[in-house]
């Protein structure tokens, strides 16, 4: 369907007061036969799928607001809207609906909303049937109004009459001129009145007098009412700072009147509701949902005419990115785009796709390049500001961006590394800058949102170009501040317990600690990358000078940059600690510390345990084995005791497995010569099985003498000469008596005797099946 008077978004209310856009289409009024009656229906543009079916109930309250917009109730706390592209559209589907309704369409609402828990209770008050009658309006009368508005904002029916009467003959219109007349005579009491009837007509929540009095004519009377706040000595000036001190500024001229005269009643609603309005008690926080809707619809309309006008953008982008353009002229841009985005918010996910589409399309990456890195702390403030929605709307978008400049520019002037020294720079005492430009390289560098189908290949290819072009720029003030232990040494003649140039400057340790943290995220999340930085730069020694600072919150910082390296529980890690003695400055801090309980000690404590736990030999080996001596005198914690009872473990460990590996290469080395033995004189004859130990001595001489008789044989010179002490020995330590070579020579049991253990027998089998595949090792 062509006709853009039909074209409508389906709007449906969240449960935290919120518009969510269900989708874009074209509206149409038809019967519905399993509806029995006209129904509402909204047909999608992308597909034609169906994204709304509401039959137009008799009794439905629909309400009419800002001339493009419908909304109704369905049930309980489901609320509908219908965004109209164009007037005429909005009023052809009114019509149908008061048609259906029999009411007249000039109204703006078609129904009394009625709780349901009221109607039994009103059905037995006959004189509530009739609108509320308000009095004259007058100045004597106004305390009158006052109590009346403030009487029925406890019951939804009452307000919703008084509603109605407020908009009937322009009462609200004579409410405010009776202002002006109370000001010109100074009539507190009168002003006072008004400040609570112009608070209760805001409370009643209506679009309808909130398009009353929030028109040209009518509002600056509406804030200077809400000036006279009874509870105040002296009265607000809302008014003067609206009209003075806000400036509205056309960065460039918008011909287009009715979107200015949008944003100059949006700013003024948005001041009224943030500003003047006092924060809602929990029993009124209910009541200025439409006041909520009212600006939220205002908001996406603006952007949306904005983004229309492709004029007008591409003009302020031109302007923005000129080298030409003034300063002041250059911070207005920069604060409108800011502005632009925050209103994007309000956006639904798609919507705002787009619009940050277009603003791509624009190039408002490259203009952020040049802006962020001006001098100008308010436009660096506001670029910084755009940066992050940008960031936090398509982390990805901007990725690819940077992946694409060092073919077009300078390391120097990438947009990341234009952001890591911004952060660097940052002059704010408290680094508020910094905090915030940090948080948006963490989301930039998190693996966890590079895992888009689309693009299986951007984990590996930005974290490259990140190690390559950008880490080295975010560790110099790293680098720079440290030194490592060996010019540490040479600087203070020996001494590695204090460090002249490590930082104690609050803000610079400020900076140091947020460089660290990103560091260990780093460290975390990117396992290779991170790993090839650390050793080639020795970055862990570096760190580690951050323990002496007189900052405790640096050098937690430094350890745990350490803790998580060791929790990777990486071998090349372990290794690069043990090599370059890294566990020194640690164990000096916690001696240093003394007996302080802290938060320090705590955590040194805890690496210590948890190497403990986990049972990282190679780290408990190195740290017993240089630092037990100065670490055993501490026993509020049985930590080291610990460690030194997992080191005495393990080498215990080794011992047996050095004797096991002994006896079992003495038993390899008879079982060799017993197999030359037995391939010199019965060659291809089969080994029998083992006999039972009774037999032994006897088995044991039978083969001492077989072996006598091989060795003054002719093949003689074949057999491996015999270097084990058992070859040569009875089981009891006793020469073996010669005796003369049998006829047939007992060598296939002679595989028994060698060394008989009392639990080796289930073995005895395997060194039948593995005594094949000796074969050719010995060969060889």
């Amino acid at each position: 369907m062509s006709d853009t008077r039909r074209r409508v978004k389906v709007y449906t209310l969240n449960e935290d007061r919120q518009w969510d856009d269900r989708g874009t289409g074209h509206v149409s009024s038809t019967f519905v036969e399993r509806l029995k009656g006209i129904s509402l229906l909204v047909r999608a543009e992308s597909d034609g799928s169906l994204l709304l079916e509401s039959k137009i109930s008799p009794n439905t309250a629909y309400q009419k607001q800002q001339d493009t917009l419908i909304v109704w109730s369905e049930a309980e706390n489901y609320d509908l809207a219908l965004s109209f592209q164009e007037k005429a559209g909005c009023d052809e589907i009114w019509e149908k609906i008061c048609q259906v309704q029999g009411k007249d369409p000039a109204l703006e609402i078609t129904q009394d909303p009625i709780d349901e828990s009221e109607e039994e209770r009103f059905e037995e008050m006959p004189e509530t049937s009739h609108l509320v009658e308000l009095p004259p309006c007058e100045l004597a009368r106004l305390e009158e109004i006052a109590d009346l508005v403030t009487s029925v904002l406890s019951s939804p029916i009452r307000r919703e009459k008084l509603a109605l009467a407020l908009m009937s003959e322009g009462y609200m219109k004579k409410l405010l001129q009776l202002f002006q007349v109370c000001e010109d005579l100074d009539n507190r009491e009168g002003l006072h009145h008004l400040y609570e009837i112009v608070r209760g007509v805001l409370f009643l929540n209506k679009a309808a007098l909130f398009e009353v009095m929030f028109s040209d004519d009518c509002i600056m009377d509406v804030v200077g009412c809400l000036e006279f706040d009874p509870s105040l000595v002296q009265p607000k000036k809302h008014r003067e700072f609206l009209t003075k001190t806000a400036k509205f500024k056309e960065v460039i001229p918008i011909t287009d009147s009715e979107l200015r005269q949008k944003i100059h009643q949006t700013y003024r609603v948005q001041y009224i509701q943030d500003i003047i309005l006092p924060t809602p008690s929990v029993f009124e926080e209910n009541f200025l949902s439409t006041l909520t809707s009212f600006i939220f619809f205002n908001k996406v309309e603006i952007v949306s005419m904005l983004q229309e006008d492709e004029k007008f953008l591409t003009e302020v982008f031109a302007q923005l990115t000129d080298e030409a353009t003034e300063d002041g002229k250059r911070r207005e841009l920069v604060n409108f785009f800011k502005e632009f985005c925050a209103f994007s918010q309000t956006l639904q996910p798609q919507n705002r796709d787009a619009f940050f589409k277009t603003l791509a399309n624009l190039g408002i990456l490259p203009a952020l390049e040049i802006v962020m890195g001006m001098d100008d702390l308010q436009v660096r403030a506001a670029a910084t500001d755009i940066f992050s929605y940008l960031v936090e709307f398509s982390p990805s978008m901007v990725r690819e961006f940077v992946m694409q400049e060092p073919q077009q520019t300078d390391d120097d002037v990438l947009l990341i590394n234009v952001v890591i020294k911004q952060m660097i720079c940052d002059s704010d005492p408290e680094l508020g800058g910094a905090v915030q430009l940090m948080g948006l390289l963490r989301t930039l560098i998190d693996p966890e949102n590079m895992l888009a189908p689309t693009n299986k290949t951007e984990k590996t290819e930005f974290l490259s170009f990140f190690y390559k072009y950008c880490m080295q720029v975010l560790t110099v003030p790293l680098l720079a501040s440290t030194v490592d232990e060996k010019n540490c040494k040479d600087l203070q003649e020996g001494s590695t317990k204090i460090n002249p140039v490590c930082p104690d400057h609050f803000q610079t340790a400020q900076l140091l600690a947020l460089i660290l943290e990103l560091l260990t995220f780093c460290v975390e999340h990117h396992t290779y990358h991170i790993k090839t930085y650390i050793m080639n730069k020795d970055l862990l020694r570096r760190v580690l000078v951050l323990m002496n600072s007189k900052h405790t919150f640096l050098a937690l910082c430094a350890l745990r940059f350490m803790r998580r390296i060791i929790g990777q529980k990486d071998e090349y890690y372990n290794r690069y600690i043990v090599k370059g003695n890294l566990f020194e400055p640690v164990i000096n801090t916690l001696l240093d510390n003394g007996t302080r309980y802290n938060l320090l000690n705590s955590a040194i404590i805890e690496l210590f345990e948890f190497i403990k736990v986990e049972d990282i030999k190679s780290l408990i080996a190195h740290i017993i084995d240089n630092y037990y001596k100065a670490l055993e005198s501490i026993e509020y914690v049985q930590t080291f005791k610990g460690l030194k009872g997992r080191y005495e473990q393990e080498k215990d460990r080794q011992t047996l497995r050095l004797n096991r590996y002994r006896r079992d290469a003495r038993t390899l080395d008879e079982d060799e010569e017993m197999w030359f033995n037995e391939d010199e004189d019965d060659d291809g004859e089969a080994i029998e099985k083992s006999r039972p130990e009774e037999e032994f001595p006897e088995s044991y001489g039978k083969y001492m003498e077989a072996k006598k008789g091989a060795a003054n044989g002719t093949n003689g010179a074949n057999c491996k000469p015999a270097t084990s002490p058992t070859s040569a020995a009875s089981p009891n330590g006793s020469p073996a008596k010669s005796a003369a070579p049998p006829a047939t020579p007992v060598v296939k049991t002679a595989m028994v005797g060698l060394v008989d253990y009392p639990d080796d027998e289930d073995e005895e089998d395997e060194d039948e099946e593995q005594s094949p595949r000796k074969r050719p090792r010995l060969g060889s």
